[in-house]
C-alpha cells in the first residue's frame, strides 16, 4: 500500500500534445513533444496501436512530470502519459474541460 505522502510525491500536470513521431525502433511506440505550460519536452508512449498521430496532436492529457529521464530503445523520455486498457482497447485519460497547462491534478 501507498501512503497519502508517497502518492502527494507524483506530480500529475495538465499538458498538451504538440507533436508526434513514430518510434524509429518500436512498432508500439511513439516519440512525443509535450508543452506542459513551463517546457516541450520529449516523452515516450505505448499508445501507437490505440491513436493515430492526427487523433493525438492538440489533445490534453495528464502527465507524470516529475520522474526521472529514461532512455527506451535509444530515446529519451521525460514524463509518462496516463492512460488505461481493458480488453476493448486503451485510452487516454484526459481534462473533460478547457484546463490550462501546467495546471495540477489532484
Amino acid at each position: 500500500m501507498a501512503s497519502i505522502e508517497d502518492f502527494k510525491k507524483i506530480e500529475l500536470i495538465v499538458a498538451q500534445i504538440k507533436e508526434v513521431k513514430e518510434h524509429p525502433n518500436a512498432d508500439k511506440l511513439y516519440v512525443l513533444q509535450v508543452d506542459t505550460g513551463r517546457d516541450v519536452r520529449q516523452i515516450v508512449a505505448g499508445i501507437r496501436k490505440a491513436y493515430t498521430p492526427e487523433q493525438l496532436v492538440g489533445r490534453k492529457v495528464i502527465l507524470v512530470a516529475n520522474l526521472d529521464p529514461v532512455v527506451l530503445r535509444g530515446e529519451i523520455s521525460n514524463g509518462m502519459l496516463l492512460a488505461a486498457s481493458d480488453a476493448n482497447g486503451m485510452g487516454l485519460l484526459m481534462p473533460d474541460k478547457d484546463i490550462a497547462l501546467g495546471s495540477i491534478v489532484k
